[in-house]
């Protein structure tokens, strides 16, 4: 795994959104996009050196890893192209620039635009690092303490403790646990201490995809029951390749929903591609 440097931002990419999943889905949304994950859904590390070294992947492109190839896994992760090799050290004040040349840079301030930390996995060790770092930066330098309210939300698989000086940081904690549909392993996927750390934060959901109702079977069976997750905290959305099979997708996860009790959603940005529904 590369070395990132603390004093920097490791990013891929950054972007002026809406928040299309989860329970924040609508709000308008900056996500900052970190290099690297320390998972690798639907693929072998060896299989992901070869990418990297390779480097033929177009951004977003949609492909097969030999895990699924192999049927260790059923789907393989949609973000390879921009976590894997794209990630660009960027200076703390790249962002801020960003963000006031998209016009954000006060809505960001007062909260009414989130900023979404995502990845690839942006609690790996060092990017947790270089946010505390880069905040500590924006605070001190550009603003007063006593006049920004910035929200910080952090999309992780929840497979790496949270700092507690992040934690402290953090508005909003959404966390996407692996199934083993994933091909990885209970043992790189299921970590209890940091499972135990998201729910100590004010503000968390515990978010998984579903494509089957043994999908549900195995997310209480490995997540909801050992580590007493209120079913309140719990969302669950349609497996989604293409926006073809949107709504029976969508119809399958509000049927669910009544069943097990969870918070069931749709994925906002997949409506958005498909011109056949009024979104």
């Amino acid at each position: 795994m590369s070395k990132i440097d603390p004093n920097k931002l490791l990013i891929s990419s950054d972007f002026y959104t809406v928040q299309g999943e989860g329970i924040s889905s609508g709000i308008p949304s900056y996500f900052v996009r970190l290099g690297i994950c320390n998972l690798t859904c639907g693929m072998s590390r060896a299989f992901t050196n070869q990418l990297e070294k390779e480097q033929k992947l177009e951004d977003g492109e949609i492909f097969e890893g030999d895990l699924v190839k192999e049927g260790k896994a059923t789907w393989t992760c949609d973000s390879t192209s921009q976590w894997l090799w794209r990630g660009e050290d960027k200076e703390f004040d790249y962002l801020i620039n960003r963000w006031k040349e998209e016009g954000v840079y006060d809505y960001i301030k007062d909260g009414s635009v989130h900023v979404i930390w995502t990845g690839g996995e942006p609690t790996i060790k060092g990017h947790q690092e270089s946010i505390i770092n880069f905040t500590n930066h924006w605070m001190s330098r550009y603003l007063d303490r006593n006049d920004v309210h910035p929200f910080y939300e952090i999309e992780t698989n929840g497979t790496i403790v949270i700092d507690v000086k992040l934690f402290n940081m953090l508005d909003q904690i959404n966390c996407s646990p692996k199934l083993a549909n994933s091909g990885m392993t209970a043992k790189q996927r299921i970590v209890p201490e940091a499972i135990e750390r998201i729910k100590q934060h004010k503000n968390y959901q515990f978010k998984f995809v579903i494509s089957t109702e043994d999908d549900i079977l195995e997310l209480f069976r490995d997540f909801v029951v050992p580590f007493r997750i209120p079913l309140k905290n719990v969302v669950c959305m349609p497996g989604l390749d293409d926006a073809s099979n949107f709504e029976e997708r969508t119809r399958f996860v509000m049927e669910m929903a009544k069943k097990y009790r969870f918070r069931g959603l749709t994925r906002l940005h997949i409506a958005a591609w498909n011109k056949t529904l009024n979104v």
